[in-house]
Parts: C-alpha cells; structure tokens; sequence
C-alpha cells in the first residue's frame, strides 16, 4: 500500500505539490481564522500569611505564631480552608476564601 502511495507520488509530482500548497494555504487560514482568547484564572482566592523568626524553633513556631493566627484567621467571613506548615523560623498560613 505505501508503495502505491510512493509510486503514485513520484509519478505526479504536480498534483502532488498542489495539494500540499493548498493544504499549506488553508492552514494559513484557519490559523488566521482561530479566536484565541485570554485563559481565565481558575485559581481559588487566597491570603498567605508568612511569618519569621530568627530565635524560634518549628515547635515553637506552631505554639506561638502559626495556631493563634490560624484561630484568628479562622472567624473571617467567608474562610473556606486554612492550612500552614511551620519550619525552624518560619511560619506560612494560607487562607482561602469563597469564589463570591
């Protein structure tokens, strides 16, 4: 069968390289043609509160910093989900909130 193909190609080279110009042509066309818009965020809306510490150890971290901003954090309106992690100075709590 590829031998066909092949044979047939290199018989009518003109038809050949007519059909490729016009394939060529209307790609350039639909590619002129294409609606190409902005892609929406779909990211959630949220807050980070990043917090340092030069002195503080993780465990202490999460006793003094991360667990009162996350309660406090957590009687805003409209919170859906509040995670953290906590590291030797560092302290990362994120908020996330309602679409509306």
């Amino acid at each position: 069968m590829l031998k066909h193909i092949i044979q047939f190609s290199l018989k009518n080279k003109l038809i050949i390289l007519l059909f490729t110009a016009v394939m060529v042509g209307y790609g350039l066309y639909s590619l002129t043609q294409i609606p190409i818009g902005a892609v929406p965020d779909i990211t959630n809306n949220q807050v980070q509160v990043i917090t340092t510490s030069q002195n503080l150890s993780t465990q202490d971290m999460e006793q003094f910093i991360t667990a009162p901003v996350e309660l406090e954090m957590a009687n805003l309106p409209g919170v859906v989900e509040i995670r953290s992690v906590s590291k030797f100075g560092l302290s990362v709590v994120t908020i996330v909130f309602d679409d509306d």
